[in-house]
């Protein structure tokens, strides 16, 4: 199987907070969007150098509470330091909160942060290895 591309979809309680939130501390970029499409609404935030984006759809008519739990996780690995660091503090910039993990292999080699939505995001510092 030869997948091109994955997308990580969420609904989310606010399009913009959440691509503010994700576009300053991934250092991602609006790749796309859509109004009213069908009665939903999103955005799309991703980089050329990327195989991945993500989307935030809102649904004005029937709107979803994000329902996440403690170990709903969007991992990411940054194995050189500087460039972990500077994530790091971008993501504290954008606003998110640094939570530990609840599975605590998590907290030895990188840091959990939490989105407006509950949302977790994982910096990883280390390189993925299958």
């Amino acid at each position: 199987m030869n997948i091109q591309h994955l997308r990580i979809a969420r609904p989310v309680a606010d399009l913009i907070r959440s691509s503010e939130m994700y576009c300053h501390g991934l250092a991602l970029h609006r790749i796309g969007a859509f109004e009213q499409h069908q009665g939903f609404s999103g955005v799309m935030l991703g980089r050329a150098d990327l195989s991945w984006h993500l989307e935030f759809t809102r649904c004005d008519a029937h709107p979803l509470t994000p329902q996440v739990s403690d170990d709903d996780l969007l991992v990411l690995y940054i194995p050189v330091r500087e460039p972990w660091l500077t994530c790091c503090t971008r993501m504290d910039q954008a606003g998110f909160q640094r939570r530990p993990a609840f599975n605590p292999y998590w907290d030895r080699q990188g840091v959990t942060f939490m989105d407006a939505d509950g949302y977790r995001v994982v910096l990883q510092h280390a390189a993925w290895q299958p």
